[in-house]
């Protein structure tokens, strides 16, 4: 594995690198996915569950009749439920055995996400902190989406990795 960071056009794809390679990427755009496909399929399944049957995201006539979308929408949380998806799409740190969600900061939804659309991800490191037997990192994702000109989600995920 080289010591120097690849720059995130080239690294589309699950890679690993090790704690000190992870901690040189704070402030520094450094990951970013493959596409994923939202389905219909996968909206009504995060519906069935989260009890969240608002017709938007599930009655595909009513939505093409009268949403100003033209098609059911992925959920908002759908999305943001994507995270963890898409950052071990985007790397892993081989020296961790195990990670935890810890928190989220300053989730937004801008632009609604179109069932079967694609989305993929690009991962900035905001804030690496060593904790005992362990890492915090906090990083800035935005969710893509394929065609447009504004992402679907941006936030902040805060993230424990333990070794």
């Amino acid at each position: 594995m080289s010591s120097t960071p690849t720059p995130p056009s080239s690294r589309a794809g699950s890679f690993a690198q090790s704690v000190d390679e992870i901690r040189s990427l704070v402030g520094r755009e450094a990951f970013l996915t493959d596409w994923v496909q939202l389905s219909q399929r996968h909206i009504d399944l995060f519906a069935e569950a989260t009890g969240d049957f608002q017709w938007i995201h599930v009655d595909v006539e009513r939505s093409r009749q009268q949403s100003p979308y033209g098609n059911t929408i992925a959920h908002g949380f759908l999305t943001l439920s994507l995270l963890p998806h898409l950052m071990e799409l985007a790397y892993s740190v081989s020296d961790i055995r195990m990670g935890v969600n810890y928190g989220l900061n300053r989730v937004r939804f801008i632009t609604p996400v179109p069932a079967g659309s694609r989305v993929r991800g690009h991962f900035k490191l905001l804030d690496f902190q060593d904790l005992p037997g362990g890492a915090q990192l906090t990083t800035e994702v935005t969710v893509e989406l394929e065609g447009s000109s504004k992402p679907a989600c941006v936030a902040e995920s805060v993230s424990r990795g333990f070794v």
